[in-house]
């Protein structure tokens, strides 16, 4: 069971003129949830820095959101296996079998969870992920709260522990939630970068689940 709340972000007191680097990457939990079914959130907070000039990629906001998700799902399908991942297809159709007891997933509001003052699970939040963990058969639950990219040389992405190289930086805030205690008991933001957005949120993701490929 996750029990300790890990927080790869934030914390302390910043000086302005010296502002602390960002916290490492965090891992991912994988074998303290290992056997366990954990639901997927999908992602509702995506954005890109204009300077990066990478806008063209994103017309679709949904399509945007979907390859996020899609891409995300089969990283950590891949590299923790010893997880039941219950991914977006699955959590839908259980909302579709629960005769109106949970609600869609993609329309919470799940970007509340990046911040890293926010321990307890805030209403309406938490019944709604408390009644989509009960329909799709699960107690934890992982976010990503939300992602943005940013140019590598911002001040930000240049003080922090980077996956790979490249012009652009993605910065996923993931946050693992459980629906029984309605807490918080896990939070990081993994940096990967790339020239291009999908390299760049591959390799963030491959920062929380280290020691593989």
């Amino acid at each position: 069971m996750v029990t300790a709340v890990a927080c790869g972000c934030g914390g302390g007191q910043s000086d302005t003129a010296h502002p602390p680097a960002p916290l490492p990457t965090a891992p991912i939990p994988a074998a303290a949830l290992a056997g366990q079914r954990v639901m997927l959130m999908p992602p509702t907070l995506v954005i890109a820095d204009e300077a990066l000039e990478w806008q063209g990629q994103f017309g679709d906001r949904r399509a945007t959101l979907g390859r996020t998700d899609s891409m995300i799902g089969a990283l950590l399908t891949e590299r923790t296996p010893e997880v039941t991942w219950v991914r977006s297809a699955e959590l839908h159709r259980a909302v579709q079998l629960s005769a109106g007891m949970a609600g869609d997933p993609g329309q919470m509001p799940l970007s509340v969870l990046r911040s890293d003052q926010v321990i307890e699970l805030p209403d309406p939040l938490r019944g709604q992920l408390r009644n989509l963990a009960a329909v799709s058969r699960s107690r934890f639950g992982l976010a990503p709260a939300a992602l943005v990219w940013v140019p590598t040389d911002t001040a930000a992405a240049a003080r922090a522990v980077v996956q790979g190289s490249g012009a652009g930086t993605a910065e996923l805030t993931l946050v693992v939630f459980d629906t029984r205690l309605g807490q918080v008991v896990y939070r990081t933001v993994a940096r990967g970068a790339g020239d291009d957005p999908w390299t760049a949120l591959a390799r963030a993701v491959k920062a929380a689940t280290p020691g593989l490929p």
